[in-house]
């Protein structure tokens, strides 16, 4: 048996000498089990879609698709996930969008175009002053006022401003119609005799809505409005610029145009017994004006137009107060009628001259259906907020 002889001594290779390694194969890691590598775009576009730029995700998903499909890698699902959140963030995003650009548009436009006057909160403005909103648009949703001389043109001029104590819920039916009703009360008391009002004439007013009423606000703003053509000069007519008949008897005849024009809203045959109700105001109201007239009978120059219209009122008020005894819906219908023909608007001219007050008709009365002071549509009864010596009238809430 041969012994191996010991290494010798000194540096060199060991002994036995170790296994040579292969100079080829897969790196460590990579064999044929190790998961393929994550595609970097399909978690970009989750991340991007998610956070920052849903537009990019989207071009982040289409590449990550792309190339997970070329390169045999990982993230394919991730990149749909990616896609569809970009997607959605993208549609809620471009509404929003739109949404803002309407409202800042919207604001713009009411800041847009010119008016004269110093800028004025509309809250601020009182009884008597006049004012100019941008584009004489006073149907805005609370527009810019400025406030004017009312010797220079001007878009609208206010009759009240009152605070309101109403138990209706803003914009409801009934809180439309107190306010409807008070600023056309405030009207008349303003700018008296309503045949002297311009052609263009409109009532408008602002009252507050349900979030402003949530949040403190209580002011009623009636207005007189004239945008169709320029308007100078005031158009206040009330007591202290009157004499004291004439006062009197504007008095007591608004208040009968007044009541005759605030009809029951309810249908005739659902609401009769309101209709009664209401036939029994309209005959107070003109007793009322015909203890006025008696009381001026004698003076001179009155007595053939008072002697006239007193005639007249009579025989209205027997129509109304048969309307205020009506069974059916259609005998009170008849003798609405019958009441509201017996006013004449040739003897109201003839008064009106004798009182020295403005004799050319309205035109709204020369329009109202069945001619004027003929048919229960007539003036007030012809719609929401219209009356007897009124245009229609127009809120901006």
């Amino acid at each position: 048996m041969s012994i191996l002889p010991p290494p010798p001594p000194g540096p060199g290779p060991s002994w036995p000498p170790p296994a040579p390694q292969p100079g080829w194969g897969p790196p460590p890691g990579d064999g044929p089990h190790s998961p393929a590598p994550l595609n970097g775009f399909a978690l970009a576009s989750l991340l991007v879609g998610l956070l920052c730029l849903p537009p990019l995700g989207v071009v982040f998903a289409a590449v990550a698709l792309v190339q997970a499909g070329r390169r045999r890698q990982r993230g394919r699902a991730l990149a749909v996930v990616g896609l569809v959140v970009s997607l959605v963030t993208t549609a809620v995003l471009a509404v929003t969008a739109g949404q803002f650009a309407g409202s800042v548009r919207e604001r713009l436009g009411a800041l847009g175009g010119s008016a004269e006057g110093d800028l004025t909160d509309l809250d601020d403005l009182r009884q008597g002053d006049c004012f100019n909103v941008p584009r004489g648009d006073l149907l805005a949703d609370r527009p810019r006022t400025y406030a004017i001389d009312c010797a220079r043109v001007h878009d609208g001029e206010v009759t009240a401003s009152q605070l309101l104590e109403q138990a209706d819920e803003p914009g409801s039916a009934g809180a439309v119609r107190a306010a409807e009703e008070a600023c056309w009360k405030a009207q008349d008391g303003y700018a008296m005799d309503t045949w002297a009002l311009p052609a263009d004439a409109r009532m408008y007013y602002f009252a507050p809505s349900r979030r402003s009423w949530r949040l403190g606000d209580r002011r009623l703003l009636c207005v007189i409005g004239t945008t169709d053509q320029e308007r100078r000069g005031s158009l206040r007519q009330d007591r202290d610029m009157l004499g004291p008949e004439q006062s009197a008897f504007l008095e007591a005849a608004n208040a009968v145009e007044f009541a005759i024009g605030r009809p029951p809203e309810g249908d005739l045959d659902e609401a009769l017994a309101e209709h009664r109700a209401w036939a029994r105001e309209v005959d107070s109201a003109l007793g009322d004006e015909a203890k006025v007239l008696e009381g001026h009978r004698a003076r001179p120059g009155m007595e053939q137009a008072v002697r006239a219209r007193l005639r007249e009122i009579e025989a209205a008020r027997a129509a109304w107060q048969r309307s205020s005894r009506a069974r059916t819906a259609a005998e009170f219908d008849r003798e609405w009628d019958g009441a509201l023909g017996a006013l004449s608007v040739e003897t109201e001219k003839a008064l009106r001259g004798a009182y020295g007050l403005a004799t050319e008709v309205p035109q709204w009365l020369e329009e109202s259906p069945g001619g004027p002071g003929n048919g229960p549509g007539n003036g007030p009864g012809g719609g929401p907020g219209n009356g007897a010596g009124r245009g229609p009238s127009s809120q901006a809430a």
